[in-house]
């Protein structure tokens, strides 16, 4: 896996690899709203947890229709098969142009995402490239949010120790490394 810890701040570090492979506390993974799975680093998640994170999943309240996590919160469950003890299911933005406030709902995803492990006491954390996959969420810009967003809340809570950006792809690892070198 290829490492950098950031200047901004030595909490976080950016990887390049497998996020149901790391060894943290949590794992965020970016869901659907329905929370049943699907491709991307959902459908690696439920297969490396298992049943039983769908089952939780299922067992969480219905907001209206069949929406248990609406976009921009989150949601916790554990960590299944995984070595993980918890994951953290959030619901980043389709990519509608920038009208429809896709940044700050994205903003939300990371935020809530953060506050979910506080309440749990977490240390450490890893986050994927929340909606840049199908949800055609322009990399740069969602990469400058989630950065922002995470020192922002390092700056006024000290409750986690380790922040990893986990990049699947070579092209979100380059954006993250230009931001966090």
């Amino acid at each position: 896996m290829n490492t950098l810890i950031a200047k901004q701040d030595q909490r976080i570090t950016l990887l390049k690899g497998d996020i149901t492979k790391l060894k943290v506390e949590a794992i965020v993974n970016a869901a659907k709203e329905q929370l049943t799975g699907g491709s991307g680093v959902d459908g690696a998640i439920h297969r490396a947890g298992g049943f039983q994170i769908l089952q939780e999943c299922m067992q969480l309240p219905i907001h209206y229709r069949d929406v248990r996590c609406p976009t921009g919160e989150a949601v916790i469950t554990t960590g299944g098969n995984m070595s993980v003890p918890y994951v953290i299911h959030t619901v980043g933005p389709v990519w509608q142009g920038g009208a429809s406030e896709e940044p700050i709902l994205l903003k939300n995803a990371y935020r809530n995402s953060l506050e979910k492990a506080k309440e749990k006491g977490v240390h450490s954390i890893a986050f994927p490239n929340i909606s840049t996959g199908v949800y055609a969420f322009p990399k740069h810009l969602a990469a400058n949010i989630a950065v922002e967003t995470v020192l922002a809340f390092l700056k006024e809570d000290d409750t986690l120790q380790q922040v990893i950006f986990c990049c699947f792809d070579e092209e979100n690892y380059q954006i993250y490394h230009r931001l966090l070198s």
